[in-house]
């Protein structure tokens, strides 16, 4: 009611009405309010604001992962992802980056050039078996013993300990005895399949040791024919070191140095023979250079057989991988010598 009797006494004098909103308006008092009703002013093209240009809503995200102390510190998954939203996926065209491989000093060839084979094979029925003879030559496996990675003696050291934990001191030498004993009657069992059907079925039927390791390798022993060289020496003549392969034959038609192994444990890869393939390798390059054999090899074969007759797996090596193995090889073989 107040209200409504001092409006309507405004509006009987209407320059008190003036002179009430004329103060308050006033230029000197309020310059700034002028902006907001001058339309001159207003009509002006604003200065921009760099800031006012920048796509917030993108980088919000990685603002608050910055500036917010509640938040985790940051993983290489959430900077990847942030690298992602802000600059895009990376190419994938660009190519990886090759890591640097050693090559041997004294790089000799896996195949022998100088090598003559005779056109007609001279070779009798019996596979080769030459004697391992006496010799300073240091042979392929005290090389890779003595030449074996730290991570890998590593491995080896605390299974030992572990073994002798549970055997104890005298049990452990039991054990790897018979691992020895079992390795033996199956590479004699496998010679005598070669040599003689007869003897092998009498001997697999006699001997419970080995009956696994053979049931084990059937379905790979029919898929090798030619056999070549058993139990037989070979050595280098030009790098001066010395072996003997277990088997020379061919597994579905590829003449093949063949390391026959036995394992406790399951080895389905390659990876998982450790340093067997560098041996492979190594066998198949002595014989290359051995004039004790007329021909020459290019793959190669490791079996893993297994003592509960579980499918032994095998795992062929052609020309390429044994290349690759065979510069590993001379690597292993520059470091003994440059040890000892």
């Amino acid at each position: 009611l107040v209200r409504m009797k001092f409006l309507q006494l405004l509006s009987r004098k209407p320059g008190k009405l003036e002179l009430l909103f004329q103060i308050p308006f006033s230029q000197k008092q309020f310059p700034y309010l002028r902006l907001a009703t001058s339309t001159c002013l207003h009509s002006k093209k604003k200065k921009l604001n760099s800031y006012e240009q920048v796509d917030q809503e993108k980088y919000k995200n990685l603002v608050y992962s910055v500036t917010s102390y509640k938040t985790s510190a940051q993983t290489p998954e959430t900077i990847f992802e942030e690298d992602n939203f802000l600059y895009g996926p990376p190419d994938k065209h660009r190519p990886p980056a090759k890591a640097e491989t050693k090559t041997p000093k004294n790089w000799v060839p896996l195949i022998n050039p100088n090598k003559k084979i005779p056109l007609l094979n001279s070779d009798s029925d019996l596979p080769r078996k030459i004697s391992l003879q006496k010799t300073k030559m240091p042979s392929v496996t005290r090389i890779l013993q003595q030449t074996i990675s730290p991570q890998q003696a590593f491995y080896l050291e605390r299974w030992k300990q572990k073994m002798i934990q549970e055997l104890g001191k005298d049990g452990f030498a039991e054990y790897t005895k018979n691992l020895f004993l079992q390795g033996e009657l199956f590479h004699a069992a496998l010679e005598s399949i070669f040599l003689s059907e007869e003897m092998a079925t009498k001997e697999q039927g006699e001997d419970a040791t080995v009956s696994g390791y053979l049931s084990s390798v059937q379905h790979v022993l029919k898929d090798i024919s030619e056999v070549k060289a058993l139990e037989s020496a070979v050595q280098h003549e030009t790098l001066q070191y010395l072996g003997v392969v277990d088997c020379v034959a061919k597994y579905r038609g590829q003449l093949c140095v063949i390391d026959w192994k036995t394992s406790e444990k399951p080895k389905p890869s390659l990876k998982n023979t450790f340093d067997n393939p560098l041996q492979v390798a190594a066998y198949i390059g002595a014989l290359n250079h051995d004039a004790n054999y007329d021909f020459q090899v290019s793959c190669g074969l490791i079996v893993i057989a297994y003592k509960n007759g579980f499918p032994a797996h095998p795992h062929f090596m052609d020309p390429d991988l044994c290349s690759q193995y065979w510069n590993k090889w001379l690597l292993r073989l520059e470091e003994y010598l440059g040890r000892n």
